[in-house]
């Protein structure tokens, strides 16, 4: 049984200033000297970047779509464990969740499985007393939500915060928070959502201390601690990537071979529990920056690239040749190298035109569509991340093309929301825009530690 105090941060909609009110929370009850746990509902990898800032803990994700709604629990009380107090941030509005899936993946959902009260971020600055109605609405909707106050944000003035709290009085919604418009607490954003903390670090620290700043002069931290620790029990047993390794059907490699994990401010978008995986497989976790550094890591036997914003940082990664040859050289090895996303954009020709890796024989742009959604695919053929017919529940999320989306050995084949085939298996490389969470399938994290056990260490490239 754990009795971690918990709450969770949602709000009616996307927009409303949730991540800034959880983020200054988070950052507010850390400075107070509780350790806090961090989680974000859904798949997002951004927000999980400033809840590590302001807790210095990993941020974690909660997606009951990627991981299933049994996992929700166990992955919460993995990543809290040790923590005073959890705060979990919800994804667009409550009960928003996965599309024609009900509730599945809704910020309710995870309240429900985690028995947690749930805290709401309003948007006061268009209305006065209507926002009773609003509060009533959303807490009367589902009676297994438990709606316990209100934290208005953006309220104009002192007469709007009393019109606002007077109505919210008749509603029987405790407040327990009003902030003001506050321009330096923004955080600023572009085409696939917040600017990661990597990339402006200095700023993300004075923004993140001026969230905490602005949280402790307008709520009542006294009060939402007293309402986290209304939480009840949680029965379950944390998930433990040891035993997650071993039940996928094989235990951990031996000799502990070296995984090469891209990180650095092109390619920020990894889940905590991937490389907690790798290391209980087996494999030793080895760290880069594609934008710094020349070579892998020393005797790099894997490769794994995940998201990020290579876009961004296109002539910087194009003119790192030296590291370019170098994952040419483990990719034509035959070395198992996986890539996500910005991964797969990275291993193309070219991107926008300048040189990336050319290990794929594809090539990407930037597009002014959005793919955004869950998918649902299949592993098409063996290849050095899954098995085939491995099926597995992933996400899209880019404004990038790759032509051709397809090798003549595609990734997967998607079969929801429409059936189609993506991505590139050739040799050892595993190339696809999407996203997976490993926690939902160990199995592929044990895979590649395998694959890279079997294979020699990478000879430093010669001239």
């Amino acid at each position: 049984m754990s009795t971690i105090p918990r709450l969770v941060i949602a709000a009616p909609a996307s927009g409303t200033g949730k991540t800034t009110v959880a983020t200054g929370l988070m950052a507010a009850f850390t400075e107070a000297g509780l350790t806090v746990s961090a989680h974000k509902v859904g798949p997002d990898y951004i927000d999980p970047g400033y809840h590590a800032l302001a807790t210095g803990r990993p941020g974690r994700n909660l997606d009951a779509y990627l991981c299933g709604p049994d996992q929700v629990e166990p992955l919460f009380l993995h990543g809290s464990a040790g923590a005073d107090l959890a705060v979990v941030e919800g994804v667009m509005g409550l009960y928003d969740g996965a599309s024609g899936y009900g509730e599945l993946a809704s910020t309710a959902q995870v309240a429900k499985l985690l028995r947690a009260p749930v805290v709401l971020v309003v948007d006061a600055s268009a209305q006065s007393r209507s926002v009773a109605a609003l509060v009533h609405g959303f807490a009367s909707w589902d009676p297994g939500v438990r709606l316990a106050g209100v934290i208005l944000n953006k309220v104009g003035s002192d007469r709007h915060e009393e019109l606002l709290r007077a109505a919210l009085d008749e509603a029987g919604v405790p407040v327990l928070g009003a902030l003001r418009r506050a321009p330096q607490v923004q955080t600023p954003s572009r085409h696939l959502g917040l600017v990661p903390v990597a990339e402006r670090q200095a700023e993300a620290v004075d923004s993140v201390r001026a969230q905490a700043a602005q949280v402790r002069e307008g709520c009542d931290l006294k009060a939402l601690l007293a309402l986290a620790h209304s939480a009840p029990e949680l029965p379950g047993t944390a998930w433990d990537p040891a035993q997650a390794v071993a039940r996928s059907g094989a235990g951990s490699v031996t000799g502990k071979p070296v995984v090469a994990v891209a990180g650095g401010a092109a390619f920020t978008f990894s889940y905590a529990e991937h490389a907690e995986l790798l290391t209980a497989a087996g494999a030793e976790v080895a760290v880069f920056d594609p934008l710094r550094d020349e070579r892998l890591p020393a005797g790099t036997q894997a490769l794994v690239i995940g998201g990020g914003f290579p876009e961004v940082y296109a002539a910087e990664l194009s003119a790192n040749e030296p590291l370019r040859r170098s994952v040419v050289a483990l990719a034509v090895s035959g070395a198992p190298v996986v890539a996500e996303c910005a991964g797969l954009l990275y291993l193309s020709r070219s991107l926008d035109g300048k040189p990336m890796c050319g290990v794929l024989p594809a090539d990407a742009r930037m597009s002014q569509r959005l793919t955004l959604g869950y998918r649902e695919a299949v592993a098409l053929s063996d290849n050095a991340l899954a098995a085939a017919g491995t099926r597995v529940r992933g996400h899209e999320f880019h404004r990038t093309v790759l032509e051709p989306g397809a090798g003549t050995s595609p990734a997967w084949g998607m079969t929801h929301p429409a059936r189609r085939v993506e991505g590139h298996v050739q040799d050892g490389v595993h190339a696809s825009y999407l996203h997976v969470h490993w926690a939902a399938e160990p199995s592929l994290a044990r895979r590649l530690a395998a694959g890279a056990a079997a294979r020699p260490p990478l000879e430093a490239p010669r001239g």
